[in-house]
């Protein structure tokens, strides 16, 4: 196997059991980084040492990573306007805070029959406000007795 010593410097194509003398002398393990390698790389360094700085840098990426979620506003196709309003006002809320939105439009009894008319129409028209807020990720469709949208921070 392929030795590299505590320093980073090579020492040489060595035998296990002479490579594990070399760790045991210095005070240290001898780590296996490539397997797959021909020959077999190791190092010799503090395993504890290495597995606490791998676990911080595990950590600091998690910091850095934003967590997308998706949010969800139904609506019925005869909602007033002021209570369209005020959803809109949330819509633009979660999209500042960089969340995706899906906006679902329930359609209930004799109500389907408007859905191509009416129901496009509230969407077209949530569509347009939120234009300098957030991007339409899908146009609407129907899924079953809703129909559904999406929309995306900018």
């Amino acid at each position: 196997m392929r030795v590299i010593d505590q320093d980073g410097a090579q020492a040489g194509i060595l035998p296990i059991a002479q490579a594990l003398q070399m760790a045991e002398s210095v005070g240290l393990d001898l780590v296996e980084l490539s397997a797959t390698a021909e020959p077999p790389v190791c190092r010799i360094m503090d395993f504890g040492k290495y597995r606490y700085e791998l676990s911080k840098k595990q950590q600091e990426a998690k910091k850095k990573q934003s967590v997308v979620e998706i949010k969800e506003i139904k609506l019925r196709p005869k909602t007033e306007k002021h209570d369209l309003d005020f959803k809109i006002r949330n819509i633009k809320k979660f999209l500042q805070q960089k969340n995706k939105v899906k906006i679902t439009l329930r359609f209930r009894g004799r109500e389907i029959v408007y859905a191509n008319s009416l129901g496009l129409e509230v969407l077209k028209k949530i569509a347009a406000e939120l234009t300098e807020d957030g991007v339409i990720l899908q146009q609407p469709t129907m899924e079953g007795r809703q129909m559904a949208m999406f929309v995306g921070p900018k």
